[in-house]
């Protein structure tokens, strides 16, 4: 079954482009161009990879992120023209798993979706679970608990959580993180992975520092 891609972009001409080379790679694609209709779709229908444009009228794309991470996980790529670094960080702290500069090359787009599309179904069969004091993964089922509370992470936190919980007692650089977890380079990678630790440390119980232990200038260790 292929997968299904809600394109929201006010510039139809870009939307069509994108659309079109969407669909000649094999995606079901619906497209939205105003911010209210495309948070209406999102919210009412099942799709593997939102495209919201940031600059959206109606509801811009930060605010339809924010609203759709309150009931769901769906990976989001940004659209923006917006290149600042507090552009795109508020993104992420939107809930936004990736984001892309217009203007970009289709083949980026595309491959920023396969990557995207990877994370959410891995390939797990070496492991059914991984434990780290009293968290819990599941990983068949996708899923994080703590003291068999489950925890409400985003895609991309849980995949942050599991790469640390796998490197227990080691350090992982943030260049390691980034390429393990987000799996591309990018400009800003320190904020990127220390917006996610940030994400994480607020949603595991106790002290900001409890698991998860800064290492300056180097990235992060969960130590036993």
């Amino acid at each position: 079954m292929p997968k299904k891609i809600l394109l929201v972009e006010d510039e139809k001409h870009i939307a069509r482009f994108v659309e079109l080379e969407l669909k000649h790679e094999g995606y079901e694609v619906l497209v939205a161009f105003d911010g209210r209709e495309g948070l209406a779709l999102a919210s009412s229908e099942n799709f593997d990879v939102l495209l919201l444009d940031v600059m959206l009228p109606g509801i811009n794309g930060i605010e339809i992120c924010r609203r759709i991470r309150t009931q769901s996980k769906v990976p989001i790529i940004l659209l923006t023209a917006r290149d600042a670094v507090m552009d795109r960080v508020a993104g992420l702290d939107a809930g936004a798993d990736d984001y892309i500069v217009k203007p970009f090359a289709i083949e980026e787009l595309l491959a920023r979706i396969r990557t995207i599309l990877r994370r959410v179904t891995p390939d797990e069969k070496s492991a059914e679970s991984l434990c780290f004091r009293d968290i819990e993964i599941d990983i068949a089922a996708y899923e994080v608990s703590v003291q068999g509370t489950k925890l409400d992470l985003t895609k991309t936190e849980y995949d942050l959580l599991k790469l640390l919980i796998e490197h227990k007692n080691k350090v992982c650089t943030r260049e390691l993180i980034l390429t393990s977890v987000w799996g591309y380079d990018t400009d800003i990678e320190t904020n990127v992975v220390d917006v996610y630790i940030r994400h994480l440390r607020t949603k595991l119980p106790g002290d900001m520092n409890a698991y998860i232990e800064t290492v300056r200038g180097v990235g992060y260790v969960m130590r036993e």
